[in-house]
């Protein structure tokens, strides 16, 4: 059963992000922040300028007091040891900013926004470095963990980009359309109108697998090699879209909560990261082979596909309302996810492994 954490909202939470020390903040709908001890007690809160809603928060890997927040076009910088005026305020997006994310040497912060900018401002400069882009709203961005200057990006253009700051162009594209195989799309004719726009994006800690939640409710996972990055692994996760992925520290399990109301608790590590070859490339080679045979025979054959409809989740937790965020902490010794959802509560649920 879910503990409540009442008392920090008035109206929908948004997003959230825990601490190295274990303080939880929570942003939410008319400029409301809210910090909550280990316990689910509120210890401050903050209604920022404008009134306008608090999308992402994100404290900094290298100085846990130091928290940054996005609300409608402007970055505030906040000392949560002392939740006043912001320390500082960056304006560098033209519309609203939807996911913030900081490297792990506190050296850069990423921006998407819904007109598909990325803005990448160096933090000792204070400057913008880089304006990245996406051709629709940009909904995700996300640092690699030990890679400062590399990050991947999703939007509704359903494209999943790699980038590395040295760069203005990404270094790798995927369409999250086109890598669906042609059996797939001449079946599901409910594609055309649940295309797979990309939400949410989580990276695992050792920087090379991430993964992606979409519209038509899969989650998909890739794996990055170099300068490009491959598909591993698709399965059906969600009856809705997919609103939220996060890696675990364990290093393959991951949490999605959906649009349908549920949370769930997938481990992967048996698809993803034990092959030493790359499946994905001779998945690609045999799309193809079997797309050129398929149109030449006038018939579709079957082709061999990395959707696996035998993934399972390992905990369900039918949540009820619609996910915004997911977070994860440690209470007294036990691990607890939290949801952010419609209603003005932080939800906890213990995470009984099994």
């Amino acid at each position: 059963m879910a503990v409540k954490w009442d008392g920090g909202h008035s109206s929908s939470v948004l997003c959230l992000n825990v601490s190295a020390e274990g303080l939880v903040a929570s942003g939410g709908e008319r400029g409301e922040l809210a910090l909550w001890d280990g316990g689910g007690s509120p210890v401050a809160q903050l209604r920022l300028p404008q009134a306008e809603d608090v999308t992402s928060v994100v404290f900094s890997a290298r100085r846990p007091s130091t928290l940054y927040t996005s609300h409608g076009e402007t970055i505030s910088v906040l000392d949560v040891r002392s939740l006043q005026e912001p320390l500082q305020r960056f304006h560098v997006n033209e519309e609203e900013i939807n996911c913030l994310s900081v490297n792990d040497t506190d050296g850069f912060l990423a921006a998407a926004d819904d007109s598909g900018a990325i803005k990448v401002v160096d933090l000792e400069s204070k400057k913008v470095c880089r304006s990245l882009r996406h051709s629709n709203i940009c909904s995700s961005v996300a640092f690699r963990p030990q890679r400062p200057q590399s990050l991947v990006s999703c939007g509704l253009d359903m494209q999943v980009m790699l980038w590395n700051l040295q760069k203005a162009r990404p270094l790798w594209i995927m369409n999250l359309q086109e890598c669906d195989t042609e059996e797939e799309s001449l079946q599901s004719a409910g594609q055309f109108f649940n295309p797979p726009l990309a939400h949410s994006l989580s990276v695992t800690s050792c920087g090379n697998i991430f993964s992606c939640g979409a519209q038509d409710g899969k989650v998909r996972i890739f794996r990055v090699t170099g300068v490009r990055f491959e598909q591993e692994l698709e399965f059906q996760a969600h009856s809705l879209g997919v609103s939220q992925v996060l890696f675990m520290p364990e290093a393959y399990w991951l949490l999605s909560g959906g649009n349908d109301g549920k949370v769930l608790l997938w481990d992967v590590s048996s698809n993803v990261g034990k092959q030493q070859k790359s499946p994905a490339k001779s998945l690609h080679r045999r799309k193809a082979q079997a797309a050129a045979s398929s149109k030449k025979d006038g018939k579709l054959n079957k082709v061999a596909s990395n959707e696996h409809p035998g993934v399972v989740p390992k905990l369900t937790i039918e949540h009820g309302e619609k996910v915004n965020w997911l977070s994860c902490t440690e209470i007294k010794g036990s691990r607890r996810v939290l949801v952010a959802d419609q209603t003005s509560s932080v939800s906890a649920y213990p995470l009984t492994e099994h």
